[in-house]
């Protein structure tokens, strides 16, 4: 295996701190970057739509869940697209989109057109997310792998902790309309660096070209969308409706394996899940990510209810989990370069176990300190880990899977963060014993998080199993 891909796959030619390396790095950082911008900046702007379009909560939060949307369906597709096609073409392609519906959003005269123009950015930004992960490895050689996954997690983890902060300066100071204007000129730059300092995608003969599937990516997005929207749709209640969408999810996924099983051009090859490596990397990254999602459901109301904060000191503190995760993202790489993926993965998964299990165990007492110190704790260690399982993933598959690949590890972790606002929400209210968290009492906040995160850590100590039992695997297989 090692062999097929070291003839197939040669090493760039430029050193690797050359300067075009690094400005090919700076453009997919750039583009991690505005991906995650586009994520994180709009939710701090909704009372202010809601007030602009004299629209109700439930409309304006189409604002960002059409976005989240269009990324988590569509992103398994644009990956197998941008490894048929060319992926930096369709980064230039995507590039564009994002940039071109950026200007849209912020001139959009109805909120209708609004939530149709974030639809587009959020495909624009699915194909700079996936390809951005996927081109790695055409641009740094095999060793230097891992500090160019930390460097995309550091840009990704500065997007969304920039996101919250940027928004509320630039409604201050300009309109609604400046969230979305300020990605145009940054977009434009990303386009420039992208087209200049990128590789040229291979020449394409009709012999080489794929087809592609278009019945599997029907059934994918038909069954990613419905999952979604029953983890989203009824703040938390989960109903009738929640549950029609669930048993849809349910039905498309079965409809998506016979389907994939019998096609000729596969958009996802079913064999791919025989690779322990990558079927364990999927996994492990949803399961973190619904703990990391359970963070930012559950620090306001425990910060608010419990330690008494005001709105202003709760997002500053909110903000220090993705702060060490920009911080340790690129000495993280550096470590998984020299240390090793599995060892590094293994050793964020225990960090993270000891967050969880100090948030769950820490006193009230100790007031911000004991929130903060286990929050960081947790953050940081996600860093650690994403590095090491993108690294793990990506270094293990052919060239022309990458975009896939790249999709579908994107993928696990959008489902983990939707899953988490949902399930860990329900979660936290089963722990507080009250439906209405707004009206609880300290005590019950405070026992709904710590029960929340007893929850975490035994989602982790999940992920654990997974790393330790897909490794053995691996080793067991290759003898």
């Amino acid at each position: 295996m090692r062999s097929t891909l070291s003839k197939s796959e040669p090493p760039p030619t430029d050193p690797p701190d050359a300067p075009p390396v690094r400005l090919a790095l700076l453009a997919l950082s750039l583009s991690m970057l505005l991906s995650s911008l586009g994520t994180s900046i709009a939710n701090v702007g909704l009372p202010t739509l809601g007030h602009a379009f004299n629209a109700s909560f439930q409309e304006v939060q189409w604002v960002v869940l059409a976005y989240l949307l269009a990324i988590t369906t569509l992103i398994v597709s644009v990956g197998r697209l941008g490894d048929m096609m060319g992926r930096r073409r369709l980064m230039l392609l995507g590039i564009t989109l994002f940039t071109a519906a950026s200007a849209l959003c912020g001139i959009a005269p109805t909120l209708a057109l609004l939530i149709a123009a974030r639809a587009l950015q959020g495909l624009g930004a699915a194909v700079m997310m996936v390809l951005a992960m996927a081109m790695v490895g055409e641009i740094v050689p095999k060793e230097k792998t891992g500090s160019a996954m930390g460097m995309l997690g550091t840009m990704s983890a500065i997007g969304t902790a920039l996101g919250p902060t940027l928004g509320g300066v630039l409604i201050s100071g300009f309109s609604w309309s400046a969230l979305f204007l300020i990605n145009v000129p940054m977009g434009f730059f990303a386009l420039v660096l992208t087209h200049r300092y990128l590789p040229k995608d291979p020449t394409v003969t009709k012999a080489t070209q794929a087809k592609f599937d278009v019945l599997g990516t029907v059934l994918l997005v038909m069954t990613l969308a419905a999952y979604a929207l029953a983890m989203t749709i009824g703040h938390g209640s989960f109903g009738q409706l929640n549950m029609a969408l669930l048993l849809l999810a349910l039905l498309g996924i079965g409809l998506f394996v016979i389907t994939e099983s019998r096609t000729e051009a596969p958009l996802i090859r079913m064999g791919t899940f025989r690779n322990s490596v990558l079927s364990a990397g999927f996994a492990m990254s949803t399961l973190v990510t619904t703990v990391v999602m359970a963070t930012l459901v559950v620090g306001p109301f425990y910060l608010s209810g419990a330690l008494g904060l005001d709105p202003a000191h709760v997002g500053l503190v909110m903000s220090s989990g993705p702060i060490m995760a920009a911080i340790t993202g690129a000495p993280a790489g550096r470590l998984v370069d020299g240390l090793g993926a599995y060892r590094m993965g293994i050793a964020g998964l225990i960090g993270m176990v000891i967050g969880a299990c100090a948030m769950a165990m820490l006193p009230s007492g100790l007031g911000i300190a004991g929130y903060v110190i286990p929050l960081v704790t947790i953050t940081g260690s996600y860093a650690l880990f994403q590095a090491a399982n993108n690294t793990a993933v990506m270094t293990r598959i052919q060239p022309d899977q990458r975009g896939v690949i790249s999709g579908m590890l994107n993928l696990s972790r959008n489902l983990g963060l939707i899953t988490g606002a949902s399930v860990m929400g329900a979660v936290f209210s089963m722990g507080a014993s009250t439906a209405n968290l707004l009206t609880a009492s300290p005590s019950s906040i405070e026992s709904g998080m710590r029960f929340t995160f007893a929850v975490a850590a035994g989602l982790i100590l999940l992920a654990l199993v997974i790393a330790v039992s897909g490794q053995k695997l691996s080793k067991h297989i290759s003898k």
